[in-house]
């Protein structure tokens, strides 16, 4: 990274886009950006933030790209119409994708923890900075989500920790195949399941990244990376499981809490069981927390120090974030999008009584198509008879996306699975819906991805709930 550059962030207020922005401002460059929800008028305080916070902001029209010196950044994907990019091959300025920009910052870092997996892979790396923050090993931090511990007045937005150079704790996708970029010394994957790939791609994909650390944090309990710890070399691993005293580190008499886990840590050939309370709810939120106690163990913190810090990891927004309680009504704000990580909240929310109704707007039309049958299934058997789906069209952003498979299909496979669900033409009926239906004792999810306005319709629920509003839209 050139410390003295001007660096250009097409889509800064994105959720990967923003964390990194603010990592390579910390360490001294300047930073610009533009962003197409700006332009359409959406989360104008977050931008409001960054403009006050020394970020350039420009519209996504390349008037903001003027100089060859400056370095554009992009998302994975490239698209040369983008009217920044455009400019930026005019003016001869240099364009690296975001990928690029992070796996550099994160191969400089003498020690390094990538965390990647289907699902968990933020609260994972929410919990790991958080350990680490409270050992004061001062890691720096790029999540793809608000890390409540970290969040102030002035911090808002902690989707980022700023810390030391020398350690650093990072995300890692695999969807768009960066994952390939990272060489890391701690390599977490907590768990492989068809996502946005093949299985075939993501076994090479994580197969790569597992073989090229020092250490791999596994889970036992996903077959995929229980085969993978098979492949790799004695001492290289270090698993984990719920229930499974082979494992490394293994969670028993798992107890569900109001608001969180209670459960036994066993370390093999490390003496008694730790008890540990975890304030972030389901059995998913263990394994997770097994994840990050045995990355954070892998760097030589005591399993005890480390189990002690996690008591108090305060979550991750929109993971299970209860938004509030009106008349009776518990409204909650999730980024379940994905067939496992619905299937986690919804095992999680079952496990004390309530009508569910859920709102689920996919982030698009290509994971309807490829996991058709898998959300079908997912919330066939997982919903109660009681339990109401509601389901708008997917997000959309224009392009040429195959659109043949929408949420009529979804619903169409669940209602003759024989459980209630419904498609409606937008995400406003959809509010209309909830509203009308509510009674005391229900549980309203708000579940989907890609979309920062789905927690402003979360709170437009609530506050039409404690007003005894009906027939008024939420948009």
């Amino acid at each position: 990274m050139n410390q003295d550059a001007s660096y250009f962030f097409c889509g800064i207020g994105g959720s990967g886009m923003l964390p990194l922005a603010l990592i390579v401002q910390a360490r001294g460059a300047a930073i610009a950006g533009s962003d197409r929800s700006r332009d359409q008028g959406r989360s104008p305080e977050k931008f409001a933030w960054l403009a006050a916070h020394g970020v350039t902001l420009s519209p996504q029209d390349g008037s903001g790209i003027t100089r060859p010196d400056q370095i554009v950044v992009a998302s994975g994907a490239v698209e040369e119409t983008v009217p920044d990019i455009a400019a930026a091959r005019s003016v001869g300025a240099t364009v690296m994708t975001r990928p690029e920009l992070l796996s550099q910052l994160f191969n400089a870092a003498p020690t390094s923890v990538g965390v990647a997996g289907t699902s968990g892979k933020s609260t994972i790396t929410g919990m790991i900075a958080w350990i680490l923050h409270q050992a004061d090993r001062a890691p720096t931090v790029m999540n793809g989500a608000v890390m409540r511990n970290f969040m102030s007045v002035d911090q808002p937005f902690a989707s980022a920790l700023i810390g030391q150079p020398d350690l650093f704790v990072s995300e890692v996708d695999e969807s768009d195949g960066s994952i390939a970029r990272y060489d890391p010394t701690v390599a977490v994957v907590s768990n492989i399941s068809l996502d946005h790939k093949s299985m075939e791609e993501l076994r090479d994909l994580f197969g790569g990244f597992t073989h090229r650390a020092r250490t791999a944090v596994l889970n036992l309990d996903n077959p995929e990376t229980a085969a993978l710890a098979q492949t790799l070399q004695p001492g290289q691993t270090l698993t984990f499981s719920l229930g499974d005293e082979g494992a490394d580190l293994s969670a028993h008499n798992l107890a569900p809490l109001p608001t969180g886990m209670r459960f036994d840590l066993i370390a093999q050939g490390g003496g008694p069981a730790q008890k540990v309370v975890l304030n972030v709810p389901g059995a998913h939120n263990v394994a997770n927390g097994l994840a990050a106690l045995g990355a954070v163990h892998a760097l030589g913190l005591p399993l005890d120090q480390a189990g002690a810090a996690l008591e108090s990891f305060a979550g991750i927004r929109r993971r299970m974030e209860v938004v509030g309680t009106a008349n009776g009504v518990t409204v909650i704000d999730d980024f379940a999008h994905n067939p496992d990580k619905i299937a986690a909240s919804l095992k999680t929310l079952h496990a004390f009584p309530g009508r569910l109704l859920i709102l689920f707007q996919p982030h698009g039309f290509g994971p309807l198509r490829l996991m058709r049958q898998e959300f079908i299934d997912g919330f066939a058997g997982l919903m109660r008879p009681e339990d109401v789906l509601l389901m708008p069209e997917p997000v959309y952003q224009g392009g040429t996306t195959d659109r043949s498979v929408g949420s009529q299909d979804i619903v169409s496979g669940i209602q003759a699975a024989g459980r209630t669900a419904e498609a409606l033409a937008d995400r406003a009926a959809c509010g209309d819906r909830l509203v009308s239906m509510a009674h005391p004792g229900d549980r309203i999810i708000v579940m989907g991805a890609r979309d920062d306005t789905l927690s402003d319709f979360a709170t437009d629920v609530l506050s039409r709930l404690a007003h005894g509003e009906s027939g008024v839209r939420v948009s």
